[in-house]
């Protein structure tokens, strides 16, 4: 949810930055789902060029979806089921309007991914089900012409080695929660924080690179590691000490501090530099801070799990079918059920910041052989799947059975790469 209604409001007050989060405390319990694909040549397995994405784009009913332009360039749809759009290396992307039940969910991504399948398949194409480009590598991608990813391409090369890797080769799955309040959203951030690596090892699948085994699981969580320090990771090391202690002001204390990557008014755009609370106290050029400046540099502002007027959960490799459908119901699982959110708390309290620190680094090798301090993290998974299972077990709509999928992997201690890497290796 964006203040549109805001968006040409000058700041004159950090009140009027808590509004975006302040508007997210609603009854609702609605998850929100963002599925990226990866296209690829069925001759080459190399990643499909920007001009045949629009070709597909161009295939979906016109009677339904209204198309999305940046300039003169299509860069993506929209229409009451939600919003397809083009990432920077001409991913796909489906963001759904938010629901509240999972077969909805499941139903809508399986009609999205049945239409671009389709429509790939005509232009010689295919979409995969993993989380990075086998062939291609980002200097052989094409960015999309967005002037959002322009600007993104000549700022986050100063910050990081793999902000290209990201951007281009790179597909993922999201899952948006809803929260009735301050506490109960700054909750939700913590533990979901804290369950990130765990979560990211448990989907590792995207092994292998430039027609190569990488030597990671996921090479996409890894590329993450090293895109810019500023606006990466954990957000604040109080959401894993004391989350009593921190609020919507202390994220946004955190938000002024980081570096803004552009201005953007109208068709217009200005190379800044500048910490948005610097942009706040100087301006810029002339320009003074309006709301839409701050919905956009909360946007560009990318941990592992973020917060706008939900909790959005963003560290999981793109996934088959099957698989992706398990992500929101792990998440609704634990997320909408006091008890189960109570005991998954419980479990993580006895690990510091520095333990999740240590595995977010080890998790993209070693998958789910990974420890938390000295425990495997597959006995954790274990016991948050079970958690999640009979929570959704007790809502009687058979919305477990999402889950089940998973509980493959976790008995044989794997993950979706190991396949891929079995694979490649046969």
């Amino acid at each position: 949810m964006l203040l549109t209604n805001k968006s040409s409001e000058i700041i004159t007050s950090k009140k009027q930055l808590l509004e975006i989060f302040q508007s997210g405390c609603k009854t609702e319990q609605e998850i929100g789902v963002e599925s990226e694909k990866l296209l690829v040549y069925k001759n080459s397995n190399k990643a499909v060029v920007y001009e045949d994405v629009v070709k597909i784009l161009n295939s979906f009913d016109a009677n339904k979806w209204q198309k999305l332009y940046d300039g003169e360039n299509l860069i993506g749809l929209k229409c009451q089921d939600g919003i397809i759009s083009l990432e920077p290396g001409s991913q796909i992307e489906i963001s759904l309007a938010p629901l509240d039940n999972l077969e909805e969910i499941t139903k809508k991504l399986s009609s999205f991914y049945a239409d671009i399948s389709n429509y790939a398949d005509k232009i010689g194409a295919i979409v995969l089900d993993s989380g990075i480009q086998p062939v291609s590598t980002f200097d052989n991608i094409q960015i999309i012409p967005k002037k959002r990813y322009e600007y993104m391409t000549k700022y986050l090369p100063s910050k990081g080695l793999t902000p290209f890797v990201m951007m281009r080769e790179t597909a993922g799955i999201q899952v948006n929660f809803d929260y009735d309040c301050e506490e109960n959203a700054v909750r939700k951030l913590s533990l979901a924080l804290k369950m990130s690596p765990l979560i990211s090892a448990l989907y590792s699948n995207s092994p292998i690179r430039n027609n190569k085994l990488t030597g990671f699981k996921s090479f996409r969580a890894n590329s993450w590691l090293n895109v810019d320090e500023d606006r990466c990771g954990f957000v604040n090391k109080k959401l894993f000490e004391n989350y009593c202690d921190f609020s919507f002001s202390d994220y946004a204390e955190t938000l002024l501090d980081v570096p803004m990557i552009f201005i953007s008014r109208g068709s217009s755009y200005f190379e800044c530099g500048l910490s948005f609370r610097e942009f706040m106290q100087k301006g810029f050029m002339g320009l003074k801070p309006v709301i839409s400046d701050w919905e956009n540099h909360i946007s560009l502002y990318f941990p592992d799990v973020r917060l706008k007027s939900y909790v959005e959960i963003r560290n999981h490799d793109a996934q088959n079918e099957e698989m992706t459908f398990s992500v929101p119901a792990f998440w609704k699982g634990i997320m909408y059920n006091p008890d189960a959110f109570n005991e998954v708390e419980n479990i993580l309290s006895k690990y510091s910041y520095e333990d999740f620190i240590q595995l977010r680094t080890d998790a993209p090798v070693q998958a789910t052989k990974a420890k938390l301090k000295d425990m495997p993290i597959n006995s954790l998974i274990r016991e948050f799947f079970d958690i999640a299972y009979e929570s959704l077990k007790q809502n009687g709509q058979n919305e477990e059975k999402y889950l089940e999928c998973v509980y493959e992997y976790i008995n044989t201690n794997t993950v979706p790469a190991d396949k891929l890497i079995n694979n490649f290796k046969n």
